[in-house]
């Protein structure tokens, strides 16, 4: 029986600034349980600590640096720098854990706590459940006075991880000519992804690059994508990509202002690989949000698609325990495991880059693989003391939608695991079934039935 988590969720902890779980309290508790979990050895202890843009990266920051120190770990401080930074600089400089402060793509007065182990992986299920039996118990440890950590700061962390980046991109190909547009979402990759494009060769408009603390995620990156299509269009640039807050994630738009989804760029990615022998495990890794039509258009090429649960981190443990070396999600999460232990969305951007300038054609016309089966996305906001999906009316609107769609498209319902949230998603041949059915069940998840 899967124990009851206290303070993780589906990507580390996340939650509002300044209460419960996100305060500097916790926070402490958090960096001493976790440096306890991670202390091995006698060799000096390590941990990487990066943050977006929020403000109140400046209260979770020390927090956490004071846990860490007071049990015996050096911390390195690399200021803000995208979550799968933190995932390279982790295993590069030998550290012990590595922690990112992000709450990704949600607005400012959230933030979130992510954890990375010495490998770069994030944490385990049973790893973050000993981290929060230590939070809540008085088992820590606390190092002698001669023992406490010490606190210093990389300057040349952005430098490290652009320079890995470049060097992930074809050295045969150059950007020469293209003219991207770029929205950085005022996040963690504001400096960072500009500088990739334009030493690769590309002519960069940026949008998102000023971040104030308040700014990131707000009508900006890839959540709200209009931006990079309305200004590909005004530019006459090529295409656009955007960036979520700590750079995980990527949305893209061709010349004409289309969005391309990460089922697309999934299915470019692993037919490029494919086609050059450098895809692993026949197939990919996918998650139930992705489209059926994605699942064909692989099956067409002899490739197989394994599903995981929603978010990047249970992607991983099925490309790991399944030999793949691309997974993703449709949101625009790609892992690319010869790269990266995470998703990374500038990474992933350059690999989509790859595929279109080998094939000398533009971006709009080796993006549309397959035509998407219709489908609905519906999210309803519930109050975190209620548990929506275990009520019977809902269960029983559930089981009647699905039995009523049968063998002709798919139904998935989940509770989001960052956010007060239920999401809906239906798929099938018949957009306004699908449409009625998806209003059905989010009339009962609302008490309206």
């Amino acid at each position: 029986m899967t124990k009851e988590r206290i303070y993780f969720g589906t990507d580390g902890i996340r939650g509002k600034a300044n209460t419960s779980p996100m305060t500097t309290d916790i926070a402490l508790k958090l960096g001493r349980a976790a440096g306890q979990v991670f202390l091995r050895g006698s060799h000096v202890h390590r941990v990487i600590i990066a943050k977006d843009t929020r403000l109140s990266g400046y209260m979770i920051e020390p927090a956490l640096t004071a846990g860490f120190i007071s049990v015996g770990m050096d911390v390195v401080l690399v200021g803000p720098l995208p979550t799968p930074a933190v995932a390279m600089l982790t295993r590069t400089l030998r550290a012990d854990i590595g922690v990112m402060i992000s709450a990704s793509h949600n607005p400012y007065y959230d933030n979130g706590i992510k954890l990375f182990g010495p490998d770069g992986f994030k944490l385990s299920d049973a790893k973050e459940h000993t981290i929060e039996e230590l939070m809540q118990g008085n088992d820590i440890t606390l190092a002698l006075p001669e023992k406490i950590g010490r606190a210093r700061r990389l300057d040349d962390a952005p430098g490290r991880y652009i320079e890995f980046v470049k060097n992930t991109f074809p050295r045969q190909l150059r950007l020469d000519g293209l003219k991207i547009v770029l929205d950085c979402a005022n996040g963690a990759a504001y400096n960072i992804a500009p500088q990739v494009l334009f030493e690769l060769g590309a002519e960069v408009i940026t949008l998102g690059v000023s971040p104030d603390g308040f700014n990131i995620n707000r009508d900006c990156g890839s959540t709200n994508p209009t931006n990079i299509c309305a200004s590909v269009i005004s530019h006459g640039a090529d295409l656009g990509l955007a960036l979520d807050g700590d750079a995980d994630r990527l949305a893209m738009c061709d010349d004409k202002g289309t969005l391309i989804d990460g089922d697309q760029l999934i299915a470019m990615i692993a037919n490029y690989w494919h086609k050059k022998g450098l895809l692993k495990g026949g197939g990919v890794v996918a998650t139930d949000m992705s489209n059926l039509a994605f699942e064909h258009y692989l099956t067409g090429l002899g490739l197989h698609t394994k599903r995981a649960k929603v978010g990047d981190r249970y992607v991983v443990e099925a490309m790991r325990s399944g030999g793949y070396n691309i997974g993703g999600e449709q949101s625009g999460h790609i892992v690319l495991g010869d790269y990266s232990t995470t998703g990374d969305g500038l990474l992933a951007a350059l690999q989509v880059l790859a595929v279109m300038l080998e094939s000398g054609k533009n971006l709009r016309r080796v993006s549309n693989l397959f035509t998407p089966m219709p489908q609905i996305l519906h999210n309803v906001r519930y109050k975190a003391a209620e548990l929506p999906l275990e009520r019977s009316d809902v269960k029983e609107t559930i089981k009647a939608a699905k039995d009523k769609l049968g063998d002709n498209g798919r139904i998935v319902v989940r509770k989001s695991g960052t956010e007060p949230l239920i999401r809906i998603m239906a798929e099938g041949e018949n957009e306004d079934e699908i449409r009625e059915l998806v209003d059905a069940i989010a009339e009962a998840v609302k008490g309206g039935k």
